[in-house]
């Protein structure tokens, strides 16, 4: 899945349309699939590494899922002309209601909760921020290239 992913957003950029229905150029916006690929198979790695911990491990596959609806909710018709705070916004309602019931059912955060749910939302404005840096124009330029 993390490999065809990258590939596939390889492909994306390189087209001389971009990505499609996206307006950011190719080249800034290969930082959102490639940051996905990267947590959504971190997240997995952890989620085996944590399988007898059934709490941890069914917390770890809920956001590495979420990680990955960032692209779906994007393509919603009325969201995506918002651009890509509004998509990220809706997104992290899924960490808002993981976060609650945690509240309901344990009295707390679950640990895994806070610390995913944070480096979640915080790659995300990170993203945007770092799409536009000459080092990762760079890096993306590198990238798209290495598919010959």
């Amino acid at each position: 899945m993390v490999v065809v992913g990258t590939i596939g957003a390889l492909i994306g950029a390189r087209r001389p349309t971009g990505f499609v229905l996206v307006q950011i150029p190719p080249l800034q916006f290969l930082v959102v699939p490639i940051f996905d690929m990267i947590l959504f198979a971190s997240f997995v790695t952890l989620a085996v590494v944590k399988r007898r911990d059934a709490q941890s491990h069914k917390r770890w596959m809920y956001l590495a899922t979420v990680n990955l609806t960032t692209a779906a909710i994007a393509r919603w018709p009325a969201v995506l002309p918002l651009g890509p705070l509004a998509f990220f916004g809706l997104t992290d309602l899924f960490i808002v209601a993981l976060a609650i019931y945690d509240f309901r059912s344990r009295g707390r955060l679950h640990p895994v909760t806070l610390w995913a749910g944070l480096a979640l939302i915080v790659s995300q404005p990170l993203r945007l921020v770092i799409s536009g840096t000459p080092a990762w124009l760079a890096f993306a330029k590198w990238a798209t290239g290495l598919l010959g």
